[in-house]
C-alpha cells in the first residue's frame, strides 16, 4: 500500500509542477486510461511474437498511471475495491461451473 501511495504522490507532484490538474478530469483521466490500454495493445497487432516488450511496459505504466490519477480524484482505494471485486468475481465465477470455460457468469 506504501508503494501505491508513494507512486500517486510522485504522479501528483508531477501533474501539479505542470498545471496540468485542470485536464485531468474523471472524464479525461478515463478516456486516457482506454486511449492507453488501446495503445497496449496495438502492440499485439500483428500477434504476440513482432510485440516490443520495452513499449508494452511504457503502456502499461501509462495505463497505471492514469488509473492511480483517477482513484485518487475519485478518492477510491484501488486495492480496496480490487479485493472486494475479487469476492464477487468467485461468487459469479464458482470454480466448478467456470474451470476451463471462458464463458460469462450469466452462460455457464
Amino acid at each position: 500500500m506504501e508503494e501505491i501511495k508513494n507512486l500517486i504522490e510522485q504522479l501528483t507532484k508531477f501533474r501539479d509542477d505542470r498545471d496540468w490538474k485542470q485536464f485531468h478530469t474523471p472524464e479525461n483521466l478515463s478516456k486516457s486510461i482506454s486511449i492507453e490500454a488501446n495503445e497496449l495493445l496495438e502492440n499485439y497487432q500483428w500477434g504476440s511474437e513482432n510485440a516490443n516488450i520495452e513499449n508494452v511496459k511504457e503502456e502499461i505504466a501509462d495505463v497505471f498511471s492514469y488509473l492511480l490519477l483517477l482513484c485518487d480524484d475519485l478518492k477510491i482505494n484501488l486495492i480496496e475495491v480490487t479485493n472486494s471485486k475479487i469476492i464477487k468475481n468467485k461468487e459469479k465465477y464458482p470454480i466448478e461451473k467456470a474451470y476451463g470455460n471462458s464463458k460469462k457468469y450469466n452462460k455457464l
